[in-house]
């Protein structure tokens, strides 16, 4: 085979696989982005129920909300 038609097939061959990658990520554009967004949303949750729990074990937010249970059961 002569250079030229190797230089030929290696790209086509080339532009056969970049077109097979083009069309496997135009079907699924986000694969791994979905993960990675589940992960960020877990470590949000994460932070925000350490906050809550921080806030909960306050003295000032007991007293407040024992106050309120015993004002609703008072009625």
């Amino acid at each position: 085979m002569a250079p030229a038609e190797t230089r030929m097939t290696r790209m086509r061959r080339a532009l056969v696989m970049l077109d097979a990658r083009w069309r496997t990520l135009a079907r699924e554009p986000e694969e791994g982005a979905a993960t990675a967004e589940y992960a960020v949303v877990l470590v949000a949750a994460t932070g925000f129920a350490a906050v809550l729990v921080a806030l909960l074990k306050s003295d000032a937010v007991k007293t407040l909300l024992t106050n309120i249970v015993k004002k609703a059961l008072n009625v």
